[in-house]
């Protein structure tokens, strides 16, 4: 149990520290260019998987 507690204790205070010096804009900034990522992403992979049925099967 007191582990457990330490645990959470110092990984709390870790991030309210990190959090300190995170600024709102760069916190913005990394969630828009992950979602750009993610949907580049899937739109690629979406793409190749088209490309291959079509040219595999022809």
């Amino acid at each position: 149990m007191y582990l457990d507690s330490l645990r959470v204790g110092t990984a709390g205070g870790t991030f309210l520290s990190v959090m300190v010096f995170l600024n709102y804009r760069d916190f913005l900034e990394a969630m828009i260019l992950s979602a750009v990522g993610a949907v580049v992403s899937f739109g690629v992979s979406y793409l190749m998987k088209y490309l291959l049925k079509k040219y595999l099967n022809d």
